[in-house]
């Protein structure tokens, strides 16, 4: 594929895939009783709400263009993170592990959503025209979304997986696990 055909094939699969990722982290944290993300208008399927110029277009546009260059790699990005009040919650350290494990949730539910697109697509036989950019859609969908599942979660501070690590450890090792965040990336 030219480069062209490369971004078109993952510009939509990657808006979905992070801007989902932020709504469901907020959505989950206002079914908790946490408003923050929806005050500030955070649960909007806008991506240019939960857009970073660096995470979501920078980065990932430049491993693009160095994947459709013959230098391989695999693609990786943020967005903004949703804004999360814990202070709102009832059980603080279940209910900030439940909204940290939407993000990759929603991510292995997109990834299945576009492995329907791809299978559809693909069944076609078509090999060239708009079926094969379909399909091709559709196979970078379920790239991008298992890759972000996976990566989110990483028993690590600041990712998801670390956040779920902390609501399920006992009191006193959450708590001494959780002061490696500032040092995390």
């Amino acid at each position: 594929m030219t480069l062209t055909q490369t971004l078109a094939v993952w510009a939509l699969p990657v808006l979905f895939a992070v801007t989902l990722h932020e709504v469901a982290h907020g959505w989950v944290a206002r079914l908790l009783g946490d408003p923050t993300a929806a005050r500030m208008g955070r649960l909007s399927l806008n991506p240019l709400n939960h857009v970073d110029p660096v995470g979501t277009v920078l980065v990932p546009g430049m491993m693009l263009v160095a994947q459709a260059l013959g230098f391989g790699g695999f693609l990786f990005g943020w967005a903004k993170p949703v804004p999360v009040d814990w202070r709102h919650f009832k059980t603080p350290r279940r209910d900030m592990a439940l909204v940290a494990a939407a993000g990759p949730t929603s991510n292995f539910l997109m990834a299945i959503a576009w492995g329907f697109v791809y299978r559809y697509a693909a069944s076609t036989g078509i090999d060239e025209g708009i079926w094969y950019g379909i399909a091709r859609t559709g196979e970078a969908g379920m790239v991008i979304n298992i890759s972000l599942m996976v990566l989110n979660l990483l028993p690590l501070l600041p990712l998801d997986g670390g956040r779920v690590l902390v609501g399920l450890l006992p009191a006193r090792a959450a708590y001494q696990f959780s002061l490696i965040e500032p040092y995390g990336f």
